[in-house]
């Protein structure tokens, strides 16, 4: 009889008891396999759960939509859109000097060490005209010029193409560029200097487009008070077409020391580095001020920005487009305290009028009769309360104008009569140039490419020169004819075409006589090696 077989059909007598070997191995694999079957059953299961429990029901989300582009209401977006296409952007270059160009030169001295190298010149020159080249050392000894770039803004006045920017920005400059807004970046359009006034800070340049230009309109700076929204626009950091907003802080801050004529208006809209020049814009959309300076510890933004107001810039710009091309000044020739105390009012009756502090000696208010200790009280039949006053009335009179002044003394009442001089030949110490030194530096466009200043008495000195001997080279017209012979910044010229020179006056009259074609030889006092001053031939054919 054949033995039982299961449903595989294995005969029975292999299903044995569970000590039997054979049993075990059989049912080993077995019981592995249906574990794994369970914990792939399970792990799905948990992992169908979890997806599950994680998916949200959207099905009643909306579907949303952008809404056709309209314009809302917004007396800022207005503003903007109205004086942006007048403003620009100001790109300037100027050609930094290297006074060791094509010289030798050791090494600068260590802090131990003593004397060396030429930076005694150098720290003659920089003391006695307050600019070295820029950079510090002007570059790698005996290496070439550097090129300095900087980034301003500014606005346009007319559909021709004048533009009121900062005398800052283009100070020096041999290259100004202006980028319109809305054109693309590479475009740009060179502009030349109309004139400038150092004691505003403000300059009007012009550029030349074939097309009537888009201009913003001046307003009245005071009209304007303290509150009042405004808007500055410009281009910080090179970023163009960039409006801050902000409000009046507060009007008539003065924080220059010395330059009476630069009362601001205060801002806090937003004014950084490449602001300067830009228009700060009232909710009329009129310039009321230019954006020049900001009081900041960090080279940014703090929230305290200065405008020159548009009153005193109509002033300006109506006479740097005159024919002469400059601002001139009233004065009389005198000095008076901002702010004085009360006892010395009560003393000399000054709360009626102005203290007269000093008076210029051979200046009109000397000539005149008027002394220290004085308080002047009218100017032309106007009342006058205040310094600012005193000098609006007196420095809006060009000189030659007669101008009558009335004043206290001694508690009398007294009347003379002044001729107005011209305030940049009697301060001209004071504001760091007279008029003179003004016409001397201005031009660089004469035959020999080169600004020159007296010697001062310690440089001549220094060198070694007799008295009235020479004149120092302060600038050099890139291109020019001092800068093809390698004149360098801080040079003495003693001779030209053996002819001595004594002043700037000499320079200028041997400079009239040269001729195109003509040969022309510098005879210039350097410094060579240490602290000796050696004199040098420098010459070439005038072109």
């Amino acid at each position: 009889m054949e033995p039982l077989k299961d449903a595989g059909g294995l005969p029975h007598d292999r299903f044995k008891a569970p000590n039997s070997g054979r049993r075990k191995n059989y049912f080993a694999p077995l019981f592995v396999a249906s574990v794994a079957v369970a914990l792939v059953l399970v792990i799905g299961t948990v992992l169908t759960y979890t997806a599950r429990a994680n998916t949200v029901d959207s099905s009643d989300a909306p579907r949303l939509s952008v809404p056709t582009a309209r314009q809302h209401d917004n007396e800022f977006a207005r503003v903007a859109k109205t004086v942006e296409p007048a403003v620009v952007n100001v790109n300037t270059e100027s050609t930094i000097k290297n006074p060791h160009r094509g010289m030798r030169v050791p090494p600068r001295p260590g802090p131990g060490d003593q004397g060396g190298g030429d930076s005694g010149m150098q720290d003659w020159f920089d003391r006695f005209f307050g600019q070295g080249p820029q950079g510090g050392d002007g570059g790698p000894p005996g290496g070439g010029d550097m090129t300095s770039q900087s980034l301003g803004s500014g606005v346009i006045v007319s559909a021709s193409g004048y533009i009121i920017t900062n005398f800052h920005v283009v100070d020096k400059a041999d290259r100004i560029r202006v980028s319109l807004m809305g054109e693309p970046a590479t475009v740009s359009y060179p502009a030349k200097v109309i004139g400038s006034d150092r004691e505003t800070d403000l300059a009007v340049i012009k550029i030349e487009v074939p097309h009537p230009l888009p201009y913003a309109k001046l307003g009245n700076s005071d009209s304007s008070q303290v509150g009042d929204w405004v808007l500055a626009i410009g281009s910080p950091f090179g970023l163009k077409s960039t409006v801050t907003a902000g409000i009046i802080s507060a009007k008539g801050r003065n924080i220059v020391p010395g330059r009476q004529f630069q009362s601001f208006i205060q801002t806090d809209a937003a004014i950084n580095p490449g602001n300067s020049g830009g228009p700060l814009v009232n909710l009329e959309g009129e310039v009321i001020g230019i954006n020049t300076a900001i009081y900041t510890e960090s080279a940014g933004y703090q929230g305290v920005g200065f405008a020159m107001p548009s009153n005193t810039i109509a002033a300006v710009f109506n006479q740097l487009v005159s024919p002469v091309h400059k601002v001139e000044r009233g004065s009389i020739g005198i000095t008076f305290s901002a702010e004085t105390s009360p006892a010395v009012t009560r003393m000399y009756g000054g709360g009626k009028g102005i203290i007269v502090q000093d008076v210029t000696p051979n200046g009109p208010a000397a000539q005149a009769g008027l002394k220290p200790g004085d308080s002047i009280t009218t100017v032309g039949g106007k009342a006058v309360t205040v310094g600012d006053e005193l000098l609006g009335e007196v420095s809006a009179h060009r000189p030659g104008e007669k101008l009558k002044i009335g004043y206290l003394r001694n508690g009398k009442q007294q009347e003379t009569t002044v001729v107005v001089a011209d305030r940049a030949k009697l301060f001209g110490a004071q504001l760091g140039t007279s008029e003179e030194e003004s016409e001397e530096q201005s031009p660089k466009e004469g035959k020999l490419g080169v600004t020159v200043k007296p010697v001062p008495e310690a440089v001549a000195k220094h060198l070694n020169l007799p008295p009235n001997q020479g004149v120092v080279v302060i600038d050099i017209k890139p291109g020019g004819f001092a800068d093809t012979i390698q004149v360098s910044r801080g040079d003495v010229i003693l001779e030209v075409n053996r002819k001595p020179v004594g002043d700037p006056k000499e320079f200028a009259k041997i400079e009239a006589e040269l001729k195109p074609g003509q040969d022309v030889v510098f005879v210039v006092r350097q410094t060579g090696q240490g602290r000796e001053a050696i004199n040098s031939f420098l010459g070439g054919t005038l072109p």
